[in-house]
């Protein structure tokens, strides 16, 4: 019989106030997030895995990877419909993103989650995984990859961020708009991402390190970089991918011990493109052998770059697998799979 995987991991969906009230910390299960839906006969559909009850921002790139591996392993079964994760909304993106990388199979992969914990009067949580077992049963989402369902929204993977720290429409997909949405019980899809990119690998490269541009910021930490042996680094800069004073000399030197760096742009919508020069202008970055993340952010292009690196890539292939992530279409190191 068809059924959806309910893989739980922590997270104000599967939080509660402590005794004294003085802090909330996760420890619900998925037996109790079922058990929160008013629509019963959902329930019987839904198999239940317990994975980790951990806040998200206390996630790592270990236990992501291992979750990976448990949504492949869930797809796996020809009665799985699709997977629903329950996740914490401050990493969610990042982990989808990994998942959309990593999981190779066209079945609907949801994550959800909520932004009220469980023991609030109005709390999110129940209707955020209501919807999102809808749109794992639906086969319409089928190929989409990893998405996020947030508060009637469906957002792919790829594109959605995370823009407000407490309002329960926390997640938007800036410049590009949501994939559809849930209405009453209905899943409606507005739009369809092109080709995904599917990275096959047993492990990915933990030692890769972010740095954010500010007005003046030094390129101290890269030169950190080079003695805390990072293997490689995503920098958050400017507009459309240019840099402070100095930064430009400070990469060369990474990458001249083969730790690639890439940049990405501190702005929500648009894709960086070497166009200006000078001292650290994005010209003079691409020359020395820095990589553009094109549309994806900062923590996406992390996400890209580790489990790249994790896949053996060599320098060549990390040009050509960002290259081919903002075409959204096979690369090198790209398969597809059912």
């Amino acid at each position: 019989m068809s059924h959806v995987v309910l893989i739980s991991t922590g997270g104000t969906i599967a939080s509660n106030e402590n005794a004294d009230g003085s802090a909330v910390t996760a420890g619900l299960d998925g037996h109790d997030l079922l058990a929160s839906l008013l629509d019963r006969h959902q329930m019987s559909k839904v198999e239940i895995r317990k994975f980790a009850s951990v806040n998200s921002f206390a996630m790592d790139l270990e236990i992501a990877y291992r979750l990976c591996c448990e949504i492949a392993e869930a797809l796996s079964d020809p009665d799985t419909a699709g997977v629903v994760v329950t996740h914490g909304t401050d990493t969610m993106e990042e982990t989808a993103y990994l998942s959309d990388l990593l999981v190779g199979s066209n079945k609907p992969v949801v994550f959800t989650g909520a932004q009220r914990h469980a023991g609030e009067a109005d709390t999110d949580g129940p209707r955020n995984l209501r919807d999102a077992i809808l749109c794992a049963n639906d086969p319409s989402l089928r190929g989409y990859g990893s998405v996020i369902v947030f508060e009637g929204e469906v957002h792919a993977a790829r594109d959605v961020s995370k823009t407000h720290t407490s309002r329960v429409d926390a997640f938007r997909s800036a410049g590009l708009g949501k994939l559809g949405e849930v209405d009453h019980g209905d899943v409606w899809i507005y739009r369809k991402p092109l080709q995904r990119c599917f990275i096959r690998t047993e492990k990915l490269e933990p030692r890769v390190e972010m740095a954010l541009c500010g007005l003046g910021a030094t390129p101290t930490f890269l030169d950190y970089c080079v003695q805390a042996n990072v293997r490689g680094l995503v920098v958050s800069a400017f507009g459309r991918g240019n840099a402070p004073k100095g930064f430009a000399e400070a990469a060369s030197r990474l990458i001249q011990q083969d730790i690639p760096v890439v940049v990405a742009s501190r702005c929500s919508e648009g894709r960086t493109s070497p166009i200006y020069g000078g001292d650290s202008g994005g010209v003079t970055l691409e020359n020395i052998g820095v990589l553009f993340a094109g549309t994806l952010s900062a923590v996406k292009a992390r996400m890209l770059l580790s489990a790249s690196l994790g896949a053996g890539a060599s320098f060549n292939e990390l040009a050509t697998q960002f290259e081919m992530a903002n075409r959204n279409t096979s690369s090198l190191l790209a398969d597809s799979s059912e």
